[in-house]
């Protein structure tokens, strides 16, 4: 996880739905349109939020637990992913790994 992953999911969660745009815009994210989609796919990618249309995200339970602390994003994978081998695999860190 980076920074811009807890903002990204702090502001949906406040405000119910955004797209990069918007987080752009109107939130406290201070990188490109194009980097926070990135991150939003990425975030999409681990459950922790849904693409509802037209580049608009809504958080998931997953992401909410996560906000709350009740989630390691390094150890837990999504309910519907496949068996990981080893946690590093799971890390949403910014790698340019692509087996993330």
């Amino acid at each position: 996880m980076t920074i811009v992953d807890d903002r990204i999911l702090e502001y949906i969660y406040e405000h119910e739905h955004g797209s990069p745009t918007e987080m752009k815009r109107e939130g406290p994210i201070r990188y490109s349109r194009g980097y926070i989609s990135e991150r939003c796919q990425k975030l999409a990618d681990h459950g922790l939020l849904k693409p509802v249309g037209n580049g608009v995200y809504t958080i998931t339970e997953r992401g909410e637990r996560y906000l709350e602390g009740g989630l390691d994003t390094h150890v837990d994978r999504p309910d519907n992913s496949p068996e990981v081998s080893q946690p590093e695999e799971t890390s949403l860190g910014d790698e340019s790994d692509e087996s993330v």
